[in-house]
């Protein structure tokens, strides 16, 4: 997921968390890391952000290379999620910022609880760079799965983390954020991104 924007949460990272990406100033080694690491995940409107991933059958040496490579790719973006159909991979799996230490995968997840209580906030995605929409998300939710060896795991997420896995998932179902927002934040957000397909 991208980065924050005035309505986003700041949570422990101090900086402005917005669905999928920290929004905060790069230094200008960290910035051109960054771009590198973009250039790697697919851009809207590659076919594979729309497609539906395939449940992991597998736990083997190639989703653990998977995961960490996510991972890596996520922070050198200045993210706080990716799915793996964002690096063109359809398989079921999701790495998180699950807090200021831990980067958690989860396979073949499966949001199993949500709060009645929801909030409307920008989000911002890795695949849709420079663009963020109001969408509105459970407060809370518990998501069930797999880790990257095959153990179970199970998180109950509030603040910037719950909204993140519901981002992810949507990503894994190929739902995107421009899907789940106002129909007048879609409209304005494809204007802006209609010139980048032309150019692609």
């Amino acid at each position: 997921m991208d980065a924050p924007d005035d309505h986003g949460d700041h949570g422990e990272h101090g900086d402005h968390i917005e669905g999928q990406v920290i929004d905060e100033e790069l230094d200008p080694e960290r910035e051109a890391r960054r771009r590198i690491a973009l250039a790697q995940i697919r851009q809207y409107p590659d076919a594979a952000l729309k497609m539906e991933a395939r449940p992991v059958a597998e736990f083997d040496d190639e989703l653990q290379s998977l995961v960490e490579r996510m991972k890596l790719l996520m922070v050198e973006a200045n993210g706080i999620g990716l799915a793996a159909t964002q690096v063109g991979v359809l398989r079921r799996v999701f790495v998180f910022q699950r807090d200021e230490d831990e980067i958690a995968a989860i396979v073949n997840p499966e949001i199993v609880e949500r709060s009645d209580e929801t909030d409307v906030a920008d989000e911002g995605c890795l695949s849709i760079q420079g663009i963020s929409v109001p969408v509105e998300r459970s407060l809370e939710v518990t998501i069930v799965g797999k880790d990257e060896n095959g153990g179970d795991v199970r998180y109950e997420l509030d603040d910037y983390a719950s909204r993140c896995v519901q981002h992810e998932t949507d990503h894994l179902d190929g739902v995107l954020m421009i899907d789940r927002t106002t129909p007048e934040a879609r409209r304005e957000a494809l204007g802006m991104l209609r010139p980048r397909i032309v150019l692609t």
